[in-house]
């Protein structure tokens, strides 16, 4: 099983590697640099997330998941096919997302991003779960 799972890892790293040097050579340096911290953003979001009291224990299974699922060598669409071989990790990964928001709350998920807040702001966006009410929070 270690196996496996070193030879997952590589391969995602590979894609990963392989897409920020094709945005470098299209020269969209923000894009290579935003793709480049997305996925270690990523994990070390599910990571605090599943460490977090306040995210439910049935939510931190998903987060879990989650991981293995995008380090798995065995997807739905293979990682070598360019843009959409990694779209079914990015499927999963905004589904889990929009659970945790909808149990834990954007301010838990915003506490534990690493990242360019821009970039959680797009992410969440694909999330299509609505920011809080600005009315709302004012009790009007």
């Amino acid at each position: 099983m270690w196996r496996t799972l070193v030879i997952a890892l590589i391969v995602v790293a590979g894609v990963w590697v392989l897409g920020i040097v094709v945005l470098l050579l299209l020269g969209r340096r923000s894009a290579a640099r935003e793709f480049a911290s997305f996925l270690p953003n990523l994990a070390l979001l599910f990571r605090g997330l599943s460490r977090d009291p306040r995210v439910p224990r049935g939510s931190k299974f998903l987060l879990l998941f989650g991981l293995v699922w995008i380090a798995s060598p065995i997807d739905l669409i293979p990682e070598f096919i360019p843009v959409a071989g990694p779209l079914d990790d990015a499927i999963v990964a905004v589904l889990i997302l929009r659970h945790i928001l909808k149990r834990a709350g954007r301010e838990v998920v915003a506490e534990h991003w690493r990242g360019d807040p821009a970039v959680l702001e797009r992410l969440l966006r694909l999330t299509r779960v609505a920011p809080p009410n600005e009315e709302t929070q004012a009790g009007g």
